[in-house]
């Protein structure tokens, strides 16, 4: 039987960021039964790159991942995309997005998600300085905010109140015009918590224990998990 998927895409504000950022919420959904992959992509501090190639890359590795379903044992309907910031940003833009494709990509292959979990995603880039500052004059070319059509996969944001980086109000925005559009879109906000508040060294990794619950319910709920025996989940160290 093919397992469910789902990649994740570290945050850094499409400058920096570490591949290494969503490793422990992999381990507990592997445990749980899914195929996790945390996925590189292009920075503009590694690579000289815009956050346009970024999100070509999220693009790309669902793809890739699609397109090798057979020989990787995934189910090619079940295959989430998750990440933190502009991580989230990047996943939530596979979605939205029918452009920013790789001139050599089959296109013939969906690049789109099937489920989204995005913590503190960056949904508005009009309003984002990391992002106007690399394409100047394109800020709401690459907003999801801008761009929200029909038939998204369904979505769980989980979000701190206290976040300055990308205030709750845009979320709240987000979630409220793609259900207006019939779209699915759960938010959950934390009160008090911080952006990035969801790692698991923040606040001795409280939050990370509360959202990484959320998520596996989420996805219990849509069927890629089966129910869990206990709801005990430990904060790496």
């Amino acid at each position: 039987m093919r397992r469910p998927a789902i990649l994740f895409f570290f945050g850094g504000g499409w400058t920096r960021g570490n591949v290494e950022q969503f490793v422990p919420q992999s381990k507990h959904l592997v445990e749980r039964g899914m195929m996790a992959i945390v996925v590189d992509y292009r920075v503009s501090d590694r690579h000289g790159t815009s956050p346009f190639e970024a999100i070509a890359d999220a693009k790309s590795a669902i793809r890739w991942v699609r397109s090798r379903a057979k020989e990787l044992g995934v189910d090619p309907d079940r295959i989430a995309a998750s990440g933190g910031s502009s991580g989230g940003h990047i996943a939530l833009s596979a979605a939205v997005f029918g452009n920013f494709d790789e001139p050599q990509e089959d296109r013939g292959i969906s690049s789109k998600p099937n489920a989204l979990i995005l913590f503190n995603p960056a949904v508005d880039t009009s309003m984002a300085k990391t992002f106007s500052t690399r394409t100047p004059g394109r800020e709401k070319d690459g907003s999801p905010l801008h761009h929200i059509g029909h038939n998204l996969p369904p979505t769980i944001i989980l979000h701190g109140k206290a976040d300055t980086t990308v205030p709750y109000a845009h979320v709240e925005r987000y979630c409220l015009e793609a259900r207006n559009l019939a779209n699915q879109c759960e938010l959950i906000g934390y009160e008090g918590a911080p952006h990035g508040f969801f790692n698991p060294q923040v606040e001795g990794g409280k939050w990370y224990t509360e959202t990484l619950m959320e998520a596996d319910r989420f996805l219990t709920a849509l069927g890629y998990l089966p129910k869990p025996t206990a709801a005990r989940i430990e904060v790496p160290r």
